[in-house]
């Protein structure tokens, strides 16, 4: 009898029980970007600006992506080519220095926008599921033959911050168009778009990938069905936690930088069970 093929690398002397027809999503393209983004306009609470006003300087803290709206449109000039547009939500915080005082920390939104354009094929057929979330949504009638796009990104990291005084030119850039609610949920007050008062400006470095996918049928070897050969540790919670606990190894990756993704046998099990 053959031995038993796991997911991981496939040797060549495995064997194929048959080929089955799996539907699933296939990157038709995608592109990986690393954006500098700089002198983006940072938009604070109502508290904060009360502080960046009477602020002499201010010093960069940290960026979390909170959202990321994405449009699909297609290239008119282009058959097969689509317009991805991105806009990402990020809260900044950063330590405002008001006189000799401790630095007071503020919080704030940043908005960027992004455009690529990608391969993503056509499709003339119309496709209805009976999971699909726009039943009675007018916007969705009308793009089931839009490919899938997806953006997958990692918190940006602060290069820059200033404090400038108010701008008075006309060209100043207005407030930001659409800001879900769920992001200003993120700040715990109401968020200032005014142009009075001091202005500070960011300046972030993103790392993303941008990709664009449809639905398809695709024919692929199958070796087995996928069954766990791994049992749930620490199943049973009326053992002895101190006799649970003497069997893990101490955990120094956690205290260290790691050499590997490999933690101490049974840590990351232990603190995810019975809690």
């Amino acid at each position: 009898m053959a031995e038993k093929v796991m997911p991981g690398p496939v040797q060549d002397t495995a064997c194929i029980r048959e080929a089955v027809c799996i539907h699933t999503k296939k990157i038709f393209d995608s592109c990986r970007d690393k954006d500098c983004l700089e002198d983006l306009r940072f938009y604070p609470t109502q508290s904060s600006k009360a502080v960046l006003d009477r602020a002499l300087s201010v010093k960069p803290g940290s960026a979390e992506l909170l959202d990321v709206y994405i449009d699909v449109a297609p290239v008119g000039f282009n058959r097969g080519f689509y317009t991805v547009d991105v806009r990402y939500f990020y809260r900044v915080t950063a330590d405002a220095f008001v006189g000799a005082a401790r630095p007071i920390c503020v919080s704030g939104l940043v908005v960027f926008d992004k455009r690529v354009i990608l391969f993503g094929s056509e499709s003339g057929a119309k496709v209805f599921s009976s999971d699909s979330a726009c039943d009675d949504d007018e916007a969705c009638l009308g793009k089931g033959n839009l490919p899938t796009a997806v953006v997958e990104a990692v918190d940006p990291i602060i290069l820059n911050m200033k404090l400038v005084d108010n701008c008075e030119c006309a060209c100043c850039e207005s407030e930001p168009r659409e800001v879900p609610a769920g992001v200003c949920a993120c700040f715990g007050g109401e968020l200032s778009f005014t142009g009075e008062g001091k202005r500070v400006y960011v300046t972030l470095g993103q790392f993303s990938i941008i990709r664009l996918e449809r639905d398809t049928q695709l024919l692929v070897p199958m070796y087995d069905y996928c069954l766990p050969e791994k049992e749930c540790p620490c199943g049973n919670c009326d053992d002895d936690p101190c006799e649970i606990f003497r069997q893990v190894k101490f955990p120094v990756d956690e205290f260290f930088p790691p050499n590997s993704l490999q933690s101490a046998e049974g840590y990351r099990e232990l603190r995810g069970c019975c809690g």
